[in-house]
């Protein structure tokens, strides 16, 4: 899953073919998984060992690929000498969920857009090292983490205030570090102006095709399917792909998407998320109806599902 525009990308290869999907909101998506999941190797390089990895592990790598490829990566903190201008960024996520993050200049917003930002700013740029030493002082005296793990991000998705509550949030933590310039921030980081960036259109989370009349209508992988028409407001998801598993199926259509995650409206009328860092790995075969989906559970996901926000696990195949 790519964002590198203000749409969501899916990448797929198959042998030393790599393609892309571009997807849209409203579009039906549907694949069966089939046999194992594998290791995906590090910086473009195959796993030499073709380790298969646990269905539930969202990195999609064994160990060994894991620390390779996290060893040539800014976060490592092994690139010192990196030329580039990297920018200090101001993140929100929902109510209480704030972060502190850089990255490359040359990159836009896209690092927010796979982080599933809701509303953000830039605070800084500069040098690499100035840039990471910003971030650990702003760290540690606002007393925001470093990350945010994606099951929160998700809790709160559905129930997002509005765009004035989101704005003042972002408004609040820039003042808050733009208060410590000069304490501890590297002089030559450049404080960049405040300038909220929103963006919950760009995640389709402020509308939602209305349910489908027919869900056993045809679903293509990367196949299109009517728009309906549009609500104030996407339905709250309830329920998450725990894991794929060889035969099972996800199918529905797209109604929104944010950062790693796909938000489908599935047959009874309810939203799924599939966050795609757990199909990476895997074979992955087109679903021609939704309706094979079904035929035996009544449903259009037929892999293990948990709740959202309440921790509990929906046990079997759905």
């Amino acid at each position: 899953m790519r964002w590198p525009r203000e749409v969501p990308e899916l990448g797929w290869s198959r042998g030393g073919d790599r393609r892309v999907s571009v997807l849209a909101y409203g579009v039906g998506l549907g694949f069966r998984a089939v046999g194992e999941r594998h290791c995906v190797g590090a910086r473009g390089n195959v796993c030499p060992l073709g380790a298969v990895v646990p269905g539930r592990s969202t990195g999609g790598r064994c160990a060994e690929c894991a620390r390779l490829d996290r060893a040539h990566s800014v976060a490592a903190d092994t690139m010192a000498d990196d030329p580039r201008t990297y920018r200090v960024y101001l993140a929100w996520f929902g109510p209480g969920m704030v972060k502190v993050g850089i990255t490359g200049e040359e990159r836009g917003a896209a690092r927010l857009r796979e982080q599933g930002a809701v509303a953000f700013s830039w605070l800084g740029r500069g040098p690499l090292m100035a840039a990471r030493r910003t971030e650990e002082v702003l760290r540690a005296a606002l007393g925001v983490p470093d990350r945010i793990p994606y099951a929160k991000k998700r809790a709160v998705r559905g129930q997002l205030p509005g765009p004035e509550e989101r704005a003042g949030a972002v408004a609040e933590l820039y003042a808050r570090a733009a208060a410590l310039e000069g304490r501890g921030w590297p002089e030559s980081l450049e404080r960049l102006p405040l300038e909220v960036v929103d963006q919950v259109g760009v995640f389709g989370l402020d509308r939602a095709p209305d349910p489908d009349p027919d869900p056993g209508r045809s679903v293509r992988e990367g196949g299109t399917a009517p728009v309906r028409a549009v609500r104030e407001s996407a339905p709250a998801p309830v329920r998450a792909v725990q894991e794929l598993v060889d035969g099972g199926v996800v199918a529905g259509r797209l109604v929104a998407a944010a950062g790693p995650d796909l938000h489908l409206a599935v047959a009874d009328g309810s939203v799924v998320v599939l966050d795609t860092r757990l199909i990476t790995g895997w074979d992955l075969t087109s679903v021609t109806r939704a309706a094979e989906a079904t035929e035996a559970t009544g449903s259009d996901v037929h892999v293990p599902l948990i709740d959202i926000g309440g921790g509990g696990v929906q046990g079997g195949l759905f």
